[in-house]
């Protein structure tokens, strides 16, 4: 069981929290081992949007399965000293140090600066203080117009709906791209948005369309993707013809089935290969017979 704990503060937006509290609470409901706390150095946090919340105010001992996440608040300029105390500071910092993974949502990037997790990272942050986040912590490297970036487990988002798109990245790396369709349809999510094509997620890319034949072969797809699939397997699985389903799939993604699936192998390749496995081993695990075809799509670009 994953924990995700949410660090509150005074001020804090509604969708900053409610977007990725929904992302993990859903990959929950699916069995997907997440268990969603929330945490404030004060028991009542009013918020932006008017709602006070009332938490609890211990701060848990996290094990480095488990993921801390800092939403943001309402903030147009990232103050001296910012809400949030140095125990709290000291937990982040702690957590990461013993192997956790540590997020932030919008100007929540602050609070990891402040813990000194952004010294030597790559990082964003809502588009009205990327400035000022770069003089405030220079040894930063902030990333301008993207939705978020990775950066040894330290990972900070754009802002408010961007939330969403940084939990989905989460499961999609845990569980698999499946993992993520699945729960980005649950919540009627299929497209990311502003991200650049190295931060946007195949699986997701791709669904910005309504149409459900090609919904739920895309499903069949992100499933098992990892296997050989023909298309008369497809076609037959959502009741049309194989001419029928490549022209939907087609007119909805831009891509063949074939081509789709080929995209989730490549980006669960160079996400196994960023994570220490060989090309040919990483080709292997996603289902190529060997590494030429795997060198061949990444050469595409």
């Amino acid at each position: 069981m994953t924990r995700v704990v949410f660090l509150l503060v005074p001020q804090l937006h509604l969708l900053d929290l409610a977007g990725p509290a929904q992302v993990f609470t859903t990959a929950a409901d699916f069995g997907y081992g997440y268990e969603v706390g929330y945490v404030a150095e004060r028991e009542d946090v009013p918020t932006a949007q008017g709602v006070t919340l009332r938490v609890e105010v211990s701060l848990p001992e996290a094990a480095p399965d488990d993921l801390l996440i800092v939403p943001g608040w309402r903030e147009m300029r990232l103050r001296g000293g910012g809400p949030i105390g140095p125990a709290a500071l000291r937990w982040l910092a702690d957590h990461h140090a013993s192997g956790g993974t540590v997020a932030s949502v919008c100007v929540g990037a602050d609070a990891l600066g402040r813990a000194g997790l952004l010294d030597g990272r790559r990082c964003t942050t809502h588009h009205d203080v990327q400035d000022e986040l770069a003089r405030r912590y220079p040894r930063a490297s902030v990333v301008r117009d993207v939705l978020y970036v990775v950066d040894d487990r330290v990972v900070t988002s754009a802002g408010i709906a961007s939330g969403i798109d940084l939990a989905l990245h989460l499961i999609a790396v845990r569980h698999g791209p499946a993992a993520a369709a699945r729960v980005a349809r649950q919540m009627v999510v299929y497209t990311r948005r502003n991200g650049d094509d190295q931060q946007v997620s195949a699986m997701l890319r791709h669904r910005a369309h309504l149409n459900d034949v090609v919904h739920r072969v895309q499903d069949l797809i992100d499933t098992r993707f990892t296997e050989h699939l023909g298309l008369a397997d497809l076609a037959s699985a959502v009741g049309v013809s194989e001419r029928t389903l490549t022209r939907h799939f087609t007119e909805s993604t831009s891509l063949t089935p074939l081509r789709y699936q080929q995209l989730l192998r490549v980006e669960r390749a160079e996400h196994l290969i960023g994570q220490g496995a060989t090309v040919e081993s990483a080709a292997r695990s996603v289902g190529f017979q060997d590494a030429r075809m795997l060198r061949r799509l990444r050469s595409r670009g």
